[in-house]
This record gives C-alpha cells, sequence and structure tokens, in this order.
C-alpha cells in the first residue's frame, strides 16, 4: 500500500502500477476469471482485470453459470429495463442464505425487490428526501463535521475511517429514522455483518454474524416502531414516521416490509457513503497534484466527489435475473439467468471517459453508474453527495497535508470497495 518517506517518516501511497502480465497469461486470466475465487492482488486494485475483461470477454460467462458485464453500455441497458431483468433475489438467495434472517432480510428490502413493493417503499422514503428537507440537513451535517474536526485537531493522529468518516452517515441516517443518539452504538457493527454478507463468497462466520445481526436489528426496531407509532414524528422530516402511516391512499407496508427496509435504510446509507468518504481522501493521497488543486480551489468540490464516485465506486458489483432469454452484447441467454453488474469496471469504460484511469477532479459530464440508473437508482444520492463535499472539503480546509502514519488498510470485500483503516497524522 506504499513506502515510507525517510526525510518525514510518513507513508507515500503509491497508484498501483499494472502488472506485468504476458500474453499468454492475459488469456488465461480472462478465461478463468471467476469473482469466487479471486487472485491475490485482486482487492488492492481490480481495475487491470476489469480492463482486460471489457476488452477481451465484455460479457464473461462465470464457472457457476452466471455472467459479468464490464461495459458501461451493457450496464445501462440492463438498468434501463426493469421487465427483462430482474431485482428479485428469492431464487438467488435461497441457496446461499437458506430460511433464515439474512434470506428474510435481502429478498424483502428495497433494493432487491421489483416494484410493487420496490415502488412502495422508495416514493415513501424519497418523500422525506426533498431538496428542501435534503438543504435543511446541511446546518447540523455542518457541525457535526466541524465537531469531529476538533476532536481530530487535539488528537494530532487520528483514523479517517473509525474516528471520522463512518461517524458521519450514523448520524445522518440515525436522525432520519429519529434513532435516539444513546441508541446508535450496535448500528454500524449490525450494517457491517448484513452487508458483509453479501459478498460472493461468504464462510460460516459471516453467515452466523450476518443471520445475528439481522436478528438482534429487527429486536431493536420492534421496540422503536412500537414508541413511533404511539409518538409519530413530522412525516416531512421523519422516514419512519412516513413508512409508518404509509402512503396518502391506505396502503401500507405490512410489519416484515417496515422492518427489513428500516434495516435497508441504515446499511444503504452508511457503508457507501463512509467509502465515498474514505475513498476520496486516499485518492488525493495517491494524486498530490490533485489534492494541491483541490486545497488551492476549493470550489471544485462538487466535481471532485462526482470524480471519486466514479474512479473508486464506494459499490462495485450490482445482480439481476432474466425474467425471459435475453441479449446481451451480441450474446443470448436463457431466462433465469444471474447477472453481476460490475459498476467499477463500467465507470473506467474508455467509450464514456477520457483516460479513465486518471483521477480528474475538474472532470465534466461524469455521467458515472455509482448510484445505479432507472428505476433503482439510488434514493439517498443527494444526501450522499452532501455528506462527501461537506466531510471532504472541511476537512481538507483544516489539514491540507494531512499524511498516512502506518499503511493503510483495505476492507477486502468485491462488492464494496473500501477501508478498515487510513490511520493518518495531520498537519
Amino acid at each position: 500500500m506504499g513506502m515510507i518517506s525517510a526525510q518525514s517518516g510518513t507513508w507515500l501511497p503509491e497508484r498501483p502500477a499494472d502488472p506485468d502480465w504476458s500474453e499468454g497469461e492475459r488469456r488465461a486470466i480472462v478465461e478463468a476469471f471467476d469473482p469466487r475465487a479471486l487472485p491475490h492482488d485482486f482487492h488492492d486494485n481490480p481495475y487491470p482485470y476489469y480492463r482486460l475483461l471489457r476488452g477481451a470477454d465484455p460479457v464473461h460467462r462465470c464457472p457457476d453459470g452466471s455472467w459479468f458485464l464490464t461495459r458501461y453500455d451493457d450496464l445501462l441497458a440492463v438498468y434501463r429495463d426493469t421487465i427483462k431483468f430482474s431485482s428479485d433475489k428469492k431464487k438467488e438467495f435461497f441457496p446461499k442464505y437458506g430460511d433464515s434472517p439474512l434470506y428474510e432480510h435481502h429478498t424483502t428490502s428495497l433494493v432487491f425487490n421489483d416494484p410493487p413493493l420496490h415502488t412502495r417503499v422508495r416514493r415513501l422514503i424519497v418523500g422525506a428526501l426533498t431538496p428542501k428537507a435534503i438543504a435543511a440537513m446541511e446546518g447540523g451535517l455542518v457541525r457535526l463535521v466541524d465537531d469531529l474536526i476538533a476532536r481530530a485537531a487535539e488528537r494530532g493522529e487520528i483514523d479517517i475511517v473509525t474516528d471520522f468518516a463512518s461517524l458521519i452517515p450514523i448520524e445522518i441516517i440515525g436522525n432520519l429514522l429519529d434513532v435516539p443518539h444513546e441508541e446508535r452504538g450496535p448500528l454500524r457493527g449490525w450494517s457491517l455483518a448484513i452487508l458483509g454478507a453479501l459478498e460472493p463468497v461468504l464462510t460460516p462466520q459471516q453467515e452466523e454474524l450476518g443471520n445475528r445481526s439481522v436478528s438482534d436489528f429487527i429486536a431493536y426496531l420492534k421496540g422503536l416502531i412500537a414508541k413511533r407509532r404511539a409518538n409519530p414524528g413530522d412525516p416531512a422530516k421523519d422516514v419512519l414516521t412516513r413508512l409508518i402511516m404509509g402512503e396518502e391512499d391506505g396502503e401500507r407496508l405490512s410489519e416484515k416490509e417496515l422492518l427489513q427496509n428500516c434495516i435497508f435504510i441504515l446499511n444503504a446509507g452508511h457503508e457507501t457513503t463512509t467509502n465515498l468518504i474514505t475513498n476520496g481522501f486516499y485518492a488525493l493521497m495517491e494524486w498530490p497534484d490533485e489534492r494541491r488543486r483541490l486545497v488551492e480551489d476549493p470550489g471544485l468540490i462538487d466535481t471532485a466527489v462526482e470524480e471519486f464516485l466514479r474512479f473508486e465506486s464506494s459499490n462495485q458489483l450490482g445482480n439481476r435475473i432474466t425474467t425471459c432469454e435475453v441479449e446481451i452484447g451480441g450474446i443470448r441467454m436463457p431466462e433465469e439467468s444471474r447477472i453481476t453488474l460490475c459498476i467499477g469496471a463500467a465507470n473506467r469504460d474508455p467509450d464514456h471517459f477520457s483516460d479513465p484511469d486518471r483521477l480528474d477532479i475538474s472532470r465534466k459530464a461524469n455521467r458515472h453508474l455509482a448510484f445505479a440508473s432507472g428505476a433503482h437508482t439510488c434514493a439517498g444520492l443527494s444526501l450522499a453527495r452532501l455528506e462527501g463535499r461537506i466531510a471532504i472539503s472541511r476537512f481538507l480546509a483544516s489539514f491540507p497535508d494531512y499524511a498516512l502514519c502506518r499503511p493503510a488498510i483495505r476492507s477486502g470485500r468485491v462488492r464494496f470497495r473500501g477501508f478498515d483503516s487510513i490511520p493518518v497524522r495531520l498537519r
């Protein structure tokens, strides 16, 4: 993850160089590529592998019979067709999870469902995330970030993941559901365990922890929902109250739908936003000229956040299943074909992004797919952008020369790309 500077004693991240593969090795990598059996160096730098696939086999057949897509245009076509490409995961997840809390959660939550459930839940959530509501959150977000910065300044050395970035979305999403501050402690651990169970390969330990976390989360939410039913909040600001009240025509979520989508809201707004912030900070260390540009011109923060989302997409993979025979990129697939959408590869497709492997914080026309597209476009994208903009710009204004004091540690996940630890000295 870098080298140490003899002069300053700080660690200097190095942009990873492309592997020196022979032509034979390239062919072998493409033919054998399997998300369930990745090479040892993949997590540090997956992009050379994505580039190989995108160029040589963009609609790749995996050993288990599923398909792995790496071209921007193919992903966009799938996102836009919710009839032929379903987000419902019941058939895919039952062999993986069995009849378990993880199965019930991941097959009931918004992201892994089709209309009408997806439409009903999304409409309720978006109703509390209007531009006016998000603008009203900015003052509180600034105060939260400034408080974290003040605490960091006192210490002089922090972990950007645990002492800064991860604390921001937990607070914001906790506020959206009006979770009492003293009860927010377990939320991050539950979230990481439940989302970790979505990885292509699931260990027995991850499965056990994920199931226990869903059960503990449900037990907590039952009490929170009972209190909110007795004392409703303002539905214009409180997403939980909106979900409980249902729609104006009287249609409401079932108890199971309500509980599982509360978990989804807390999870979805947490891990991906944490990764957006931490990936941005690390990328700026890898690209010091771009960091200098942003320090000297803070007005670039909006395009910088979009570039962080493209360059190191927080969510690297999505999934669909075909509802009929389809054709993608000239390849015909039968009904019930499982498809992995590689967002990380699509966001570096040279047909859509010039010099795609270069970080450019002023990049224009940056139509990345970090928030997906179509009916499943992330409902909280405006809130995530606000959190990223405030967190990165204000931290950088206070600590323009932050530097690694020990090597950073990547999370080792394939679906969610981020870090477990980025220890920095503030200066």
